[in-house]
Order: structure tokens, then sequence, then C-alpha cells
């Protein structure tokens, strides 16, 4: 470790984002965290990855994308949105926590080897930018950077633009998908990088899947082959089946 790293350590002591207790590196988890961490890696929806509490036998999908028509090809998220999840994306969303991004993206890398190597372009899904203004990152950008990195695959950060400001997300599906309909937009300029090729959105935490549809239908009007999403956390809810 360089010496400002050492003294940054010794005035600012890293801390556990989950808790607060002291760590001897910044950016991981305690092991009572770590462990608290619902992993999302049992059979699950073909399409969006909603897990099932047993292996329902080849690719099945769950009920929500039965009835819907998904944009989307395949979507899978590393961990539940839970109490043991929420305070650290939390932190790294609203909190400043961006030392976090190499560790999330860890976990990414190791949710979606397959998507990985089935793609051909990695995308973060965009901020508007007055949010980005006040934010001052986008969450999912960072982490499309070090997963790019990571797998030495081309990232685009201004390819997919979200035009339209949208109020804080909340509500069902269909409340959801509203508030994102036609948010999402290709500038003329960029669309022949999307003709024929196979994207991977990443984001944060996949709720009801609602911004990642407003972005595969964009993405796939202009051309592109296949769509997948890659995500931290998602939502589980038992009425979600």
């Amino acid at each position: 470790m360089a010496a400002g790293g050492r003294l940054l350590d010794l005035v600012l002591p890293p801390r556990c984002p989950g808790c607060g207790d002291l760590l001897p590196e910044a950016g991981k988890l305690c092991a009572a965290c770590w462990s608290s961490l619902g992993f999302l890696s049992g059979p699950a929806c073909s399409c969006c990855g909603f897990p099932f509490p047993h292996d329902k036998g080849g690719e099945v999908l769950c009920g929500v994308c039965q009835a819907q028509d998904r944009h989307f090809d395949r979507v899978r998220s590393a961990l539940i949105y839970d109490g043991g999840s929420r305070p650290l994306l939390l932190g790294f969303k609203h909190g400043d926590r961006t030392d976090l991004a190499p560790f999330l993206a860890d976990l990414l890398y190791l949710a979606g080897r397959e998507l990985l190597a089935d793609s051909d372009l990695i995308l973060p899904v965009p901020l508007h930018p007055r949010r980005l203004l006040r934010r001052r990152y986008n969450q999912a950008a960072l982490l499309a950077g070090r997963l790019a990195h990571k797998y030495g695959l081309p990232r685009e950060n201004l390819l997919l633009r979200r035009h339209r400001a949208t109020t804080p997300q909340g509500g069902n599906y269909t409340a959801r998908q509203k508030n994102v309909r036609s948010a999402f937009s290709i500038p003329e300029r960029y669309r022949d990088r999307v003709q024929g090729r196979r994207i991977l959105l990443v984001d944060d935490v996949y709720t009801t899947g609602a911004t990642l549809q407003s972005c595969a239908r964009e993405l796939k009007k202009r051309g592109a082959e296949k769509v997948f999403g890659l995500t931290v956390a998602r939502v589980v809810r038992p009425g979600m089946l």
C-alpha cells in the first residue's frame, strides 16, 4: 500500500459498510455482514433470474415473465435485496461509498460469467443528466467500468441516454413501467454501434425489471441481437411468482 493510503487509514480507519465495524482493509465486509448476504445461485427463471425454491427442470419462466413480453433475453443478479445487502447498496448509491465498486463488481462477475461470455459490449443503465449532476457519479457506470476491465469487453457510457427525467420509482410493475416508458434513447450517431451486438446492461438493483425492459426495448429497436441484464441485487417478493 502506498504511504498516502496508509496515512489515510490512520486518520480515517476503514469500516465495514454494513455495520460500521473497523476493518483491516477498505472496500470489504466484516465476517458477520458477509454471512448475512443472500446469494442467488440456485434454480431460477430462465429469463429474469427470479429464484425458484427447487429445480423445475429445463428452462422455465416465472409467472411474471409468462405474463409479460420481455425485451431483454436474460437477467441475473448476485444477491437478494434485503436487510443484508441493502446498507451496502444504499451506501454505494447514495453515500459516496465508491470504494465499494471493485468488491461489487467482483460479485457481478461471479453471478454473470455466462452472460459475459455471451456478450460483446457492456453498457451501464444511464442516469438523467440532472440526477448525475446531483449525485456526481453513476453507480452503474462505475460497476460497468470495473466489469469491462476485468473481463476485457468494450464499454460505452454515452451510447444509451436517459433523455427524460423520471421520479424516484416505487409501486408495482405497471406503475414502474409507465414511469420509465420512452425514457431512454440512442443518439443517431451511435446507432450503428448497436446493430447486431449482444449487449450486457449493468445496474445496481433489479426491482420489477421495468428499467431494464425500457432500455432493452430501445436497444432491440435499434438492431441489437441480444440484450442481457446484470445487477448486484434484486428484489424477491413471494407474490412475484
